[in-house]
């Protein structure tokens, strides 16, 4: 029997239009309340870092979703490092070879003392305490494997999650807190974070780098007196006016592409005193040179070697002291590493982008590393190539009113699929 050219094109298109990609593609679609409801389920549970318990109910509620996947789950306690626990997962019966490492976290910068605790939906928006930063992240890649399992696509996948429980706040030391992670990275053949997607105009981005986070403190030292005798060749002239001097000469004489450099604490007087946490006082009157003077910052770079150069300039900057007076600088080396960028996560990129065209889903753009803070990516990133910005869009991360879109879910859970799905064959 023969058909009409026609007739052949019909049944070709239908054959493709029933291919197990296409109808994952729909059922995203489809269950899109299904990713919403459980979207709400994890921002109803409070889960600041400091919160440990709250981390440790949503760590149960991922739990039983990836062994619901078919996943071999892991709780890592944190309680040394007075942190919530981790989660890590791999799948049952996967095929031999390097996995897929899937990343995120669970902690949101919302204690329970915060007044913004509930998931709240207006149409196609909704707020609530982590919606996109990123318990919506976690939606998206859950449903993104929820959709593959159903189209039968899941079976055999190499596939690591690893989700920490401390992402906004770091157990002390970052080196233990971050080693069962780092471990990961290294054993995997690419990794994918899902912390929050952004969109500019009409387009998607997803980061290649992002910058990297080290905390500093500035302490001077003046000679106490009269105010009367200062910029004496007794007295000299004071520790205000010498940590002045150095915040001065940052702002001036450090710039470059791609870095910042902040300072958000600063005390004078006759005695200052500043907690871990920032919690500080200070005293002093109008009619004395001060004898102590305090600052804190950040610098937030690219490249290790940005850092380095940074921190040299800081050093001799600090090191020429006015008259009578001493400063000293000191840098927090627990910090966020930078995630460089590097032809590798190039490659990545254009790989989700070719496995997004096939799919008939729009390509996303690089986004600019300048409008992304540190996070966890940035610990494996020298290990193996990294994308991250995979989760949910939204707005207002780490305010009250943290917003997500619910109406790009499907499309950012459409490209995690085909991602996911091309990336672990």
């Amino acid at each position: 029997m023969t058909f009409p050219r026609w007739t052949l094109l019909l049944l070709c298109y239908a054959a493709a239009a029933q291919t197990p990609e296409r109808a994952m593609l729909a059922a995203i679609e489809r269950d899109a309340p299904q990713a919403v409801a459980l979207l709400e389920k994890l921002v109803n549970q409070n889960s600041g870092t400091f919160h440990r318990a709250g981390v440790a109910a949503v760590a149960a509620m991922m739990d039983a979703e990836l062994r619901a996947l078919g996943f071999e789950t892991k709780l890592l306690p944190g309680d040394a490092l007075g942190r919530g626990p981790h989660l890590s997962a791999r799948r049952k019966n996967a095929r031999l070879g390097k996995p897929l490492l899937l990343i995120g976290h669970m902690d949101t910068v919302f204690e329970p003392s915060s007044p913004f605790q509930r998931f709240e939906r207006k149409g196609d928006q909704a707020t609530g305490p982590g919606v996109n930063d990123m318990k919506g992240g976690l939606v998206v890649m859950l449903s993104a494997l929820k959709a593959l399992q159903q189209a039968s696509l899941l079976e055999g996948a190499p596939i690591e999650i690893f989700l920490t429980g401390d992402e906004e706040a770091p157990g002390n030391p970052v080196a233990a807190a971050r080693r069962d992670l780092i471990a990961a990275g290294k054993n995997a053949r690419a990794a994918l974070c899902f912390e929050s997607g952004r969109r500019i105009g009409e387009s998607d981005y997803i980061s290649t780098a992002r910058r990297g986070f080290l905390g500093w403190e500035l302490r001077s030292t003046g000679v106490a007196g009269h105010s009367g005798r200062i910029f004496t060749e007794s007295l000299g002239h004071g520790a205000i006016y010498e940590v002045s001097r150095v915040l001065s000469q940052f702002h001036d004489q450090l710039r470059e592409p791609n870095l910042t450099f902040s300072v958000g604490l600063v005390l004078g007087g006759s005695s200052v005193k500043a907690d871990a946490e920032g919690a500080a006082t200070a005293q002093g009157k109008p009619n004395i040179i001060p004898g102590e003077a305090l600052a804190r910052g950040d610098i937030r770079a690219l490249t290790q070697e940005q850092v380095s150069r940074v921190k040299d300039k800081m050093y001799a900057i600090v090191a020429k002291s006015l008259p009578g007076t001493k400063s000293e600088i000191r840098f927090n080396e627990d910090g966020y590493p930078a995630m460089a960028p590097s032809p590798g996560n190039k490659r990545l990129l254009a790989a989700v982008n070719e496995a997004s065209r096939r799919a008939g889903l729009p390509e996303a753009q690089e986004l600019d590393p300048m409008e992304r803070g540190a996070g966890d990516i940035s610990f494996i990133a020298p290990y193996v190539d990294s994308l991250t910005g995979m989760g949910a869009i939204g707005g207002g991360a780490h305010a009250v009113g943290e917003s997500v879109d619910l109406a790009s879910l499907p499309r950012t859970i459409q490209r995690a699929a085909v991602a996911i799905l091309s990336l672990s064959k």
